[in-house]
C-alpha cells in the first residue's frame, strides 16, 4: 500500500504538477506503523540487530547465549519498552484532548491515532519480549 501511495504522489507531483499535504503525511504515518509494529515481528524471527561477532561466536554456548538474551530482556528491552509506554501517553492523551491536526494545510487530522501506534507498537514489543524471555529461560534452565 505504501509503494502504492508513494508511486500515485510521485506521479501526480512531478507529472501534473499537483501535490497533496494529506498524501505526504499519510506516507510518513505508514512508514512509522510498519516500523513500529515491525518490531516485535522482528524480535520473534530473531532479526533484530545485534552484536553476532560475540553473540553467534563458537565461545559462547547456546544456554550462555540464552541467558545473554535472558539478562538483556530483563534490564534492557522490558524496561525500556515500558518506559516508552509510561511516557508515551501524556502525549497521545494531550493530542488525542486538544483535537490535533497537522498544522499543515491540508495536513491529516487525528494525530492521537499516529501517535497511539507508539505505544501499541511498543506493547506488541512487550508481549513478544515476554515471550521469547520463556523460551530463553526454558533454554538457559535446561540441564540437559
Amino acid at each position: 500500500m505504501l509503494v502504492l501511495l508513494v508511486g500515485y504522489d510521485v506521479t501526480m507531483r512531478y507529472l501534473f504538477q499537483s501535490g497533496s499535504i494529506g498524501i505526504q503525511e499519510l506516507q510518513w504515518h505508514l512508514f512509522s506503523i510498519i516500523f513500529l509494529l515491525g518490531a516485535g515481528y522482528t524480535l520473534k524471527h530473531d532479526e533484530h540487530v545485534r552484536l553476532d561477532i560475540v553473540y553467534r561466536s563458537r565461545f559462547l554456548s547456546d544456554r550462555l547465549r540464552a541467558w545473554v538474551d535472558v539478562f538483556g530482556t530483563v534490564f534492557i528491552l522490558l524496561p525500556f519498552c515500558l518506559l516508552i509506554i509510561y511516557t508515551a501517553w501524556p502525549f497521545v492523551h494531550q493530542a488525542y484532548l486538544s483535537g490535533e491536526i497537522s498544522p499543515d494545510p491540508g495536513g491529516l487530522t487525528m494525530r492521537w491515532l499516529i501517535k497511539a501506534m507508539i505505544q501499541l507498537g511498543f506493547a506488541l514489543l512487550v508481549l513478544q519480549g515476554i515471550a521469547e524471555l520463556i523460551r530463553k529461560l526454558k533454554i538457559a534452565l535446561d540441564k540437559g
